[in-house]
């Protein structure tokens, strides 16, 4: 099946975006979810968005650099959504920053969890509430989560490997079914 022709109103998409909710600068978190979109096939550069960079500013309504992240976010084709386990949940600050998107703001995006937990059981109870979320924003989530303990961190490549020989096949046949810009 061939790519989708790109449209004028594609022009402004991000390939990949990584948006990173983990309120500690240079997290593994981060690394996790960086080393993920290494494998994720895409034309240009990766765009990040590190919230632990911009914590201070999620509740200033209108500042300048939350807006800019708004605006990654919502351009992604592929968004990468990295979270560490806080209280069995995804962190309040990335919960702050996706409550300011509005409805249906990630309708054109795939988006792919990343979950880090010391506990299994609270990694896929969180997994479930980001997903949850992440659907009400419009976005499609077609592949399974990448759900790392902390142990796979370590040694992270053959974990992501594997899954990405698994899904990412997933993730292109949903876009091309969806008519959304093949993810080269």
């Amino acid at each position: 099946m061939a790519a989708p022709e790109r449209t004028e109103h594609d022009a402004g998409r991000q390939p990949v975006v990584i948006l990173s909710g983990n309120p500690r600068p240079g997290s593994r978190t981060m690394d996790a979810a960086t080393r993920l979109a290494q494998r994720v096939p895409a034309s240009g550069t990766r765009h990040v968005v590190d919230l632990a960079q911009l914590a201070g500013h999620v509740y200033e309504p209108g500042h300048a650099r939350i807006e800019d992240a708004l605006a990654a976010v919502r351009s992604a084709e592929v968004l990468i959504v990295a979270t560490p386990v806080y209280k069995a949940s995804f962190t309040g600050l990335l919960k702050s920053f996706l409550d300011l998107l509005p409805a249906d703001s990630l309708a054109s995006a795939t988006a792919i969890p990343v979950v880090v937990s010391a506990s299994v059981s609270h990694r896929l109870l969180t997994e479930l509430h980001l997903r949850i979320v992440l659907r009400e924003l419009g976005a499609t989530l077609p592949s399974t989560a990448v759900l790392l303990d902390e142990g796979h961190l370590a040694d992270l490549d053959p974990v992501l490997d594997a899954w990405a020989e698994q899904q990412i096949p997933v993730l292109q046949t949903a876009r091309a079914v969806l008519g959304r810009p093949r993810v080269r």
